[in-house]
C-alpha cells in the first residue's frame, strides 16, 4: 500500500522568517500530518545558540545539512557535521551552538504545534541579504509558556 502525502510548493508557510538572529522556515506544518510531527529548517550564523531550554510536549530531532554544530542534551555534548543527527527528548534540557561560519539544520518536532510558536515570534524576511532585526528575548521567552517550553539556562558559547 502506498501512502499519499501532501506536497508543498511555495506556500506562505515555507517563506523564511527571522528567529533569534537566524532564519527559519516551516517545511511541513503539523496541520499536514494530523499534528503527528512538523519539519522546520534553520539557517544560523557562527556563534548562534538558543538558550538552554526544555520542551515538555515534543521530542526534537536535528539533522545537520551544512556546517558544524555542537548539540547539548542533558549533560552530553555532541559535535556534528553534515549528515549526522542528534535527538533532544522531551523533558531534557538542550541547546545547540553553531561552530562554523554558518549552519543549516532540518528539525523534526513530534508531536507538532511548536512550529506555531516559532512563526508567532518570527519576523518575515523582506529580501535576501537582509540583516536580522533586533529581537526581544524576554517577549519570546514569555510566549513560550503557552507551548510548555521553558528556558533552563543561558545559551552555550564559543
Amino acid at each position: 500500500m502506498i501512502n499519499s502525502f501532501p506536497t508543498f510548493g511555495a506556500a506562505p508557510e515555507r517563506e523564511p522568517f527571522w528567529f533569534l538572529g537566524g532564519q527559519a522556515r516551516i517545511l511541513l506544518p503539523g496541520s499536514a500530518t494530523g499534528n503527528a510531527l512538523s519539519l522546520m529548517e534553520f539557517s544560523d550564523p557562527i556563534g548562534h545558540a538558543p538558550p538552554l531550554h526544555v520542551h515538555e510536549n515534543e521530542d526534537e530531532l536535528w539533522f545537520v545539512l551544512d556546517g558544524e554544530v555542537s548539540f547539548f542534551v542533558g549533560d552530553e555534548r555532541h559535535d556534528l557535521v553534515p549528515g549526522q543527527v542528534a535527538h533532544g527528548p522531551r523533558g531534557v534540557p538542550h541547546s545547540y551552538l553553531v561552530r562554523s561560519e554558518g549552519a543549516r539544520l532540518a528539525v523534526v518536532f513530534s508531536p507538532a504545534c511548536i512550529e506555531e510558536w516559532f512563526k508567532v515570534n518570527g519576523i518575515q524576511v523582506a529580501e535576501a541579504g537582509d540583516l536580522p532585526p533586533a529581537f526581544d528575548l524576554g517577549a519570546v521567552v514569555a510566549s513560550a509558556e503557552a507551548f510548555r517550553l521553558r528556558v533552563a539556562g543561558p545559551p552555550p558559547t564559543l
